[in-house]
């Protein structure tokens, strides 16, 4: 028996549709990676590791496309663009400001933030219901400045002047430095504060930090601090500078002492909402999650190169200490 032409035409048209979704179906997720820095990415494992756990593999089930701004905020924007036209799955990023990019070239891809503070620069409207098209994780813990300003001055005893360096660009170095401020001031600690923008800037300042009389350094966490640790870290080592960071990035580089969140952790947990949103999750309805493991490392090896001892009592509760 012949076919009409209408059920001839709903065959084809049957068939069609069961090709585009098996198409669909077997289509590798695409995933954008927006990098504030260079393609030295320390924590860029942790992400891939997170994802294996999921079951993904790059290169074989899934996709990363890269893009570096290599410190260079003006360039973000277009690297966002290109994501987009890339019309990738999911677009990854690193810091406040690569998030900004992302929502601002996108209001439906999915974004995920490895750190940053979505609240301050409006990128969701709660941390437990975005509402958006970013959820992930947040840096911010409130409680983590003051903790760092004791530890400073429990280690660091005749530190009579604190140079602290930040960035008033960075929505969470704002914050951070209040939380600071509060913190120095309850403890008697003047702070001599370094406005920092540019790896220009960290070397001006740090040229002027002999007249200002100060004999310890405290960094804020920042997209900025963060580029530019090795820099900050020889240059306090070079000025014989006792150092607070806030990660532990900045002490494996040579830094004193450090206090702060696992950063390759935060990598790790964005996998896990990559997932949920391939697996169909909106991002609206995926709490915005804030760091849940934090460590205390020592770089002895530093500490004896400026000539200082680090107290016993500090030194009984680090996590990790570099000999």
């Amino acid at each position: 028996m012949s076919l009409g032409p209408i059920d001839a035409g709903l065959i084809i048209a049957l068939f069609f549709a069961l090709a585009l979704s098996a198409r669909a179906e077997s289509r590798i997720p695409h995933i954008g990676i927006l990098f504030m820095g260079g393609r030295d990415q320390p924590h860029l494992e942790a992400f891939k590791q997170g994802l294996r756990e999921h079951g993904y593999s790059e290169g074989k089930n899934i996709v990363l496309d890269y893009r570096y701004a290599e410190g260079k905020y003006d360039r973000l924007p277009e690297l966002a663009r290109e994501l987009v036209r890339e019309k990738v799955d999911v677009i990854i990023t690193t810091s406040t400001y690569s998030a900004v990019a992302a929502y601002k070239e996108t209001p439906a891809i999915p974004i995920v933030m490895t750190s940053g503070s979505p609240l301050e620069r409006g990128l969701a409207e709660s941390l437990a219901k975005p509402g958006r098209n970013v959820t992930g994780l947040s840096v911010l813990v409130p409680e983590l400045s003051g903790k760092r300003v004791e530890l400073l001055r429990e280690a660091f005893p005749k530190s009579t002047r604190v140079a602290t360096l930040w960035s008033p660009g960075s929505s969470e170095a704002v914050l951070g430095l209040k939380e600071t401020e509060d913190a120095a001031r309850g403890l008697a600690i003047p702070l001599y504060l370094v406005k920092i923008q540019s790896g220009e800037d960290i070397e001006k300042s740090f040229a002027a930090l002999p007249r200002a009389n100060v004999n310890a350094l405290l960094v804020i966490l920042s997209p900025q601090t963060t580029f530019h640790s090795k820099t900050i870290v020889d240059l306090a080592l070079k000025h014989r500078l006792p150092g607070m960071y806030p990660t532990r990035q900045f002490a494996e580089e040579g830094g004193v002492m450090a206090y702060g969140p696992l950063i390759g952790d935060l990598y790790r947990r964005a996998a896990a909402y990559v997932d949920k949103i391939l697996k169909g999750a909106r991002p609206a309805d995926l709490p915005i999650e804030q760091p849940a493991k934090f460590e205390l490392v020592i770089n002895l090896k530093a500490a004896r190169q400026i000539g200082l001892t680090v107290p016993p009592s500090v030194l009984a509760r680090a996590d990790r200490v570099i000999r």
